[in-house]
């Protein structure tokens, strides 16, 4: 669908990505997270999606080297990280909207910031190759 935008800067988009992931990650860890508004069980919830996030972003790094080396194995697998993050956005999306996390005052602007930029990437990732 895409196919106008070149495989390498799809490639380059999943390694910043995954560098994103493991910077907010490493962040997020070392962060205490003491908001009055933050819902209960926050940090429960989310450290669970360490371990997604994490094979999430080994696996955008393999597919972008694959596409980097022209290899058609790397287009599938980046098919496959498509789905994973498309479906990780859902779920931060409707956590989000349950728990009045895109109202200003619960920082909202990030939140919302961030879920664009996800589904963009998603999008870019599945529209592309699919």
């Amino acid at each position: 669908m895409l196919d106008f935008i070149d495989a390498r800067i799809v490639a380059a988009v999943q390694i910043l990505v995954a560098m994103g992931i493991a910077r907010f990650w490493t962040t997020w860890l070392r962060t205490e997270h003491e908001e009055p508004w933050l819902p209960t069980g926050y940090v429960e919830h989310e450290r669970c999606f360490v371990y997604p996030d994490s094979v999430l972003a080994a696996l955008m790094v393999v597919a972008a080297i694959l596409l980097f080396l022209g290899n058609a194995l790397g287009e599938r697998l980046t098919l496959v990280c498509g789905g994973m993050m498309l479906f990780l956005t859902v779920i931060d999306t409707a956590y989000f909207l349950q728990n009045g996390m895109f109202a200003k005052e619960k920082g909202g602007a990030e939140h919302l910031r961030l879920i664009l930029v996800l589904t963009v990437v998603c999008l870019l990732m599945i529209l592309r190759f699919l």
